[in-house]
């Protein structure tokens, strides 16, 4: 069963959604039919005087079902689709009979819309169910009448930061907000949606929107409001997207144009819009990667089989600077006993005052009490004795990247921990194998790279070595999980799959600034491609001295292999001859005033004299861009990483590439194999080898293969 009807003695008729064989309700090719036909039904019937409509299922409707989505390419079909929502949504807004929806918990995206459509919509008193459009977030915008409905039943100014930012409220809030008309216990949800029916339904059974004289509530779209509202948003969303992002774009084109005129008018300018972007490549890649790649990463997709699924007690930190400080805040928050180790009392107890000021932040604004902020507190033991990590079901080292000192630790933690324990590096850069030989046991000793600060990033990448077990890595995967956090695993390597291609952007920009390009049009340019931070300023971030110290590290552990380049220069210019290190001394490309925003270093041009000619903008955005993604089929190529989309999803949660590209392999996929090939050859031949595609690329290209279906 799709959808049920039923309708009572007093004449009420209930449509309910529910939906076999899938979690939630969702628009689709089988339940958008069943739910027109329930309502053709309804309007049809003299003996019905009203209408709810709700769910048998936890949720209300959940949304689009974007497989479906996704399965449509072309304009034709995509807009016949749309044209049946519309009309099923105005078929029940002009049926003349009252229709009410009964929110009995989540209602986004198309359910939200459905709900528009009805005269009045009650929710349920649920404060785990949340009520928006999220629909920017995956490169979309409200299919089913949501640019046209929320303006003019709440306004335009309060409607847009919904429509904008795909906000979400629990349903007390959407209430304050004009989402819904009421909110009732769970329990008197279907009743009084039938009490208002019988007693004010028919009095309200045409939207506002369809009366005479109906004026947008704020003022008009032509108004001083409207001419603020929107000459201010439009230059806010330019500032902030550069233009990567055509929905924001399209939604405040649909309300702007659509609201001046009526609704049916109105709706068809948003039909327009909406299927210019499921149709585009930019929701293609995000739903690829966020709705899809990210879930999957979440669920464990990838976790070796029938190993049983592991629990932590008890978890060890060697180390209490930032990494290890804010992993052991994450394994507190959720209930572990941590051992925070680190060489003095002194730096392990500030790595627990980490955990405790966020904390203290939770408590200042009443989302945590004191007593439940002492209670996790309690959790984290501050140490500098070994001994401590007895009973500890996993470790994860967080010490100086030096691999004599990751050896001394590995080996005294070893000695007191039981033989079934993991052990886990979060070192960025040396391969997991050659830290594992300072192991007893390597089948338990494994990578996990997290990311900085972590309590705020999401992803975590897992390194498994040449000896790591199936179960070693299942249990790790379990314990990111059980930190709330996301895995993609990748096989070992210098650099791993993260470090190794987020490097490359720094790397191009440090080049870029080499050749004489001015370092505004590198860092500029960074931003315009979707980054969040330019190349140079991501170098002083990330550190100038770490940088330099780990190219050092590398060029001793190669040798004659190592191959210098001009990063290498500028990193050495830079750290040994000009003493500019970086953020943390408050130097380096930038200067960080303490009173003021940082400003580029007027001593650049001196230190790297400007060349005569200088790149476009697009040249620049290009070098930047597309070094990632070659050297991300790279590690496809090597084994390094197991699929494209741990590729995307780890370069969007990890470093920021940006969503609209789908990810490294996303930008490949979007351009097209062949072309991608022919233009990075154009590169290598301008600006060096490292743009040479590899072989992988070039026998997809000559076999016109693609990465994804989609």
């Amino acid at each position: 069963m799709t959808i049920d009807y039923k309708l009572d003695a007093d004449g009420i008729a209930t449509i309910t959604w529910a939906m076999q064989d899938v979690p939630m309700n969702v628009l689709n090719g089988q339940s958008i039919p069943a739910f027109a036909d329930a309502v053709r039904r309804a309007i049809a019937d003299a003996a019905v005087k009203g209408v709810i409509v709700t769910s048998s299922k936890p949720e209300f409707i959940a949304g689009a079902d974007l497989n479906m989505m996704l399965a449509i390419t072309d304009v034709a079909s995509m807009m016949d689709f749309v044209n049946q929502l519309h009309a099923l949504m105005r078929g029940i807004e002009k049926s003349g009979k009252p229709f009410v929806a009964a929110l009995n918990g989540t209602t986004l995206g198309g359910g939200y819309e459905v709900a528009l459509a009805c005269h009045r919509r009650i929710a349920a008193d649920n404060p785990k169910a949340q009520i928006g459009l999220p629909e920017v977030g995956l490169g979309l915008l409200p299919g089913g009448g949501g640019t046209q409905r929320l303006p003019r039943m709440i306004g335009v100014r309060n409607a847009l930061p919904f429509l904008l930012e795909g906000k979400k409220l629990a349903p007390q809030k959407a209430l304050e907000a004009g989402l819904v008309d009421e909110v009732v216990p769970a329990d008197q949800l279907l009743a009084r949606a039938r009490q208002w029916l019988l007693t004010d339904g028919a009095a309200a059974a045409v939207q506002p929107w369809d009366r005479k004289g109906f004026k947008l509530p704020g003022g008009p779209v032509q108004s001083p409001m409207g001419y603020e509202t929107f000459t201010a948003g439009n230059a806010m969303l330019r500032a902030k997207t550069f233009g990567n992002y055509p929905a924001p774009e399209a939604i405040l084109n649909c309300v702007y144009n659509g609201c001046q005129v009526d609704i049916d008018t109105g709706c068809q300018v948003e039909m327009r819009e909406f299927v210019k972007l499921t149709t585009g490549k930019e929701a293609k890649n995000m739903i690829r990667s966020l709705f899809f790649g990210i879930p999957a990463a979440s669920k464990l997709a990838s976790r070796p089989k029938g190993v049983p699924q592991a629990s932590y007690r008890k978890v060890g930190i060697l180390g209490a600077g930032m990494m290890g400080a804010g992993i052991a805040f994450c394994a507190a928050e959720v209930g572990m006993d941590v051992v925070l180790l680190d060489s003095s009392t002194h730096s392990a107890a500030r790595g627990k005052s980490y955990s405790e000021g966020l904390w203290n932040k939770r408590v200042a604004s009443k989302r945590m009490t004191e007593a439940e902020r002492d209670a996790k507190l309690a959790r984290i033991k501050p140490t500098t004795e070994f001994a401590d990590l007895a009973g500890c079901d996993i470790v994860v080292e967080a010490v100086f990247e030096d691999r004599a000192v990751k050896a001394d630790v590995t080996r005294k933690a070893e000695a007191v921990i039981a033989h079934s324990a993991i052990f886990a590096s979060n070192t960025s850069t040396l391969p997991i194998s050659g830290l594992a030989e300072a192991s007893a046991r390597p089948a338990n000793f494994i990578g996990l790279h997290f990311f900085s600060p972590v309590d705020k990033m999401p992803l975590v990448e897992i390194i498994r070595g040449q000896a790591t077990s199936d179960e070693c890595l299942a249990r790790a995967m379990d314990f990111v999980k059980a930190i709330r956090k996301t895995p993609i695993v990748v096989n070992d390597s210098r650099g791993f799959y993260t470090s190794r291609v987020f490097s490359t952007y720094v790397g191009e920009g440090l080049a870029l600034l080499a050749e004489g390009v001015k370092p505004a049009l590198i860092d500029n340019a960074g931003r315009m491609a979707g980054m969040p931070v330019g190349p140079l300023a991501l170098a002083d971030e990330v550190s100038l001295e770490l940088m330099a110290r780990i190219r050092k590290q590398t060029a001793a552990d190669l040798g004659a292999a190592y191959q210098r380049s001009a990063i290498d220069d500028v990193c050495d210019r830079m750290v040994d001859k000009l003493g500019r290190l970086g953020k943390k001394i408050g130097k380096g490309f930038y200067d960080y005033p303490q009173d003021g925003p940082k400003q580029l270093w007027a001593g650049l041009a001196q230190a790297f004299p400007l060349a005569a000619t200088q790149p476009t903008v697009e040249e620049v955005k290009q070098r930047l861009m597309f070094i990632q993604s070659v050297e991300t089929a790279r590690c496809l190529e090597e084994k390094v990483l197991l699929a494209p989309i741990d590729a995307d999803v780890g370069a969007i949660l990890g470093w920021g590439f940006p969503a609209y590209l789908g990810g490294p392999i996303g930008q490949i996929h979007s351009l097209g194999v062949s072309a991608f090939v022919k233009a990075c050859d154009s590169l290598a031949e301008r600006h060096g080898a490292r743009f040479a595609p590899p072989q992988l690329l070039r026998r997809m290209a000559d076999q016109g293969e693609r990465f994804y279906d989609l």
